[in-house]
């Protein structure tokens, strides 16, 4: 198991009323936020399946995800089992459980929005041990 901690401010300074741009085919990128409330990032993972799947990630608060293109499926533990949850466009889910991610037609094929606050601890451990 490891702890990561972020601390505001975690995102990258936004140019206001203007277009924000991201690099696809990157797993995970903070695009901008409110310091101390809120950061909004992309994420598109770059395991293909479940069993690409190693490592499962809990936040100490929930974190907001929305499927903006393509196919992302999260791999997430609730009560010791494992189980898939396949994102689908305009239907967002609000996630609490250890968690992580594959896109089912390839790495970084799907892409959503995550919404997530700007301080927060992370554990991480194998899905094993969840």
């Amino acid at each position: 198991m490891r702890l990561v901690e972020t601390r505001p401010p975690s995102f990258p300074e936004a140019p206001l009323d203007a277009l924000l741009s991201w690099k696809p085919r990157e797993r995970w990128q903070v695009v901008c936020g409110d310091e101390a409330h809120w950061r909004v990032g992309v994420y598109s993972p770059g395991e293909a399946s479940r069993a690409d799947v190693k490592e499962l990630e809990k936040h100490d608060c929930p974190e907001f995800f929305l499927l903006l293109s393509g196919r992302l499926t999260l791999v997430m533990s609730e009560n010791g089992r494992v189980r898939d949850a396949p994102l689908e466009i305009g239907k967002p889910i609000l996630v609490a459980s250890p968690h992580c991610g594959y896109c089912p037609d390839g790495p970084h094929t799907g892409v959503a929005l995550v919404i997530e606050r700007d301080r927060f601890v992370t554990e991480y451990r194998p899905v094993t041990e969840w």
